[in-house]
């Protein structure tokens, strides 16, 4: 059983990054510009967020932070959207997930410039990925392909079974898998929250994806022996124990699947820290127009 280490794989993307973005200053090339909205005062948001802004400084991009609490109207995000939309020096922003309830995540997220839309989440990126044209690929979906890349984990003729239906991670992460390329060229299932006999066909999976927020919900008898196993989830579960008070789980029961496993990804540790990597390359990308000419 090999653990894949998200923190080396990142950290090894973030090198690769930096010394392109150094190149690219020493020619005289644009300096790329990250944005992140953040609206209201969710921990994990504000963790998540903190953690892009330091990835930014340590790759050499420029970064900006726009704060609102969580009485800002959707009329008002909407309005900050606009103006990145337009600012030329923003080659690409963020707004960060979960949104206060009273606002439309759908609505904001269209109103995102697709050119900027280095989270990978606007219709026409997503349209885009489907039909094998360049898109920004979603962080969380692009991090996964990468570890699975940099581990040389072999996928053509494999059943991949994803576990989640999200836009943002399971459904991208199905059509990736089944695409005619690497990582790709699998039988792909997905499967939910609504789905008969589930655990029959999670072991049945040579690459399974946990990506539907319930923490350690896959369970050793759902996987079968040699599977590589991804684990998408990230919870945080109360943990007296701890100085923080909490815990951060994912939606494998590590300990107990990770024996059955020719690959797994721990979390922490695992495919969190790839999501940001994966958004910084888009960046880099979107400032070098390299997806939208």
């Amino acid at each position: 059983m090999t653990i894949i280490d998200g923190k080396l794989i990142s950290a090894q993307v973030k090198q690769e990054l930096k010394e392109e973005v150094e190149k690219q200053k020493a020619n005289g090339g644009k300096i790329p510009h990250l944005a992140a909205i953040l609206v209201g005062d969710n921990g994990a948001s504000e963790t998540y967020v903190a953690s892009k802004i330091r990835s930014c400084e340590e790759i050499g991009f420029k970064s900006t932070l726009i704060r609102r609490d969580s009485s800002t109207t959707e009329e008002e995000v909407l309005e900050i959207i606009q103006q990145l939309n337009e600012d030329d020096d923003i080659d690409g922003f963020i707004v960060q997930l979960p949104l206060p309830a009273h606002i439309n995540v759908d609505k904001v997220i269209e109103a995102i410039e697709p050119r900027k839309d280095v989270d990978g989440f606007h219709p026409i990126n997503i349209g885009r990925m489907a039909k094998g044209l360049p898109a920004y690929i979603s962080a969380t979906p692009f991090g996964v392909l990468e570890l699975i890349k940099r581990y040389n984990i072999e996928t053509a003729g494999k059943h991949c079974v994803v576990v989640g239906r999200s836009q943002i991670v399971g459904l991208p992460m199905s059509i990736l898998m089944q695409r005619n390329t690497y990582p790709g060229n699998c039988t792909v299932s997905l499967v939910h929250s609504r789905t008969q006999n589930l655990s029959e066909i999670t072991k049945q999976a040579d690459i399974l994806v946990a990506a539907l927020g319930k923490p350690e919900f896959i369970t050793a008898d759902m996987v079968k022996e040699g599977a590589v196993v991804i684990d998408v989830g990230l919870t945080r579960v109360v943990d007296t124990t701890k100085k923080s008070g909490f815990a951060l789980k994912g939606d494998v029961k590590f300990d107990e699947v990770a024996p059955k496993c020719s690959y797994i990804t721990p979390v922490p540790g695992g495919v969190g820290l790839m999501t940001v990597a994966a958004l910084m390359y888009n960046t880099l990308l979107s400032a070098r127009r390299e997806i939208y000419k």
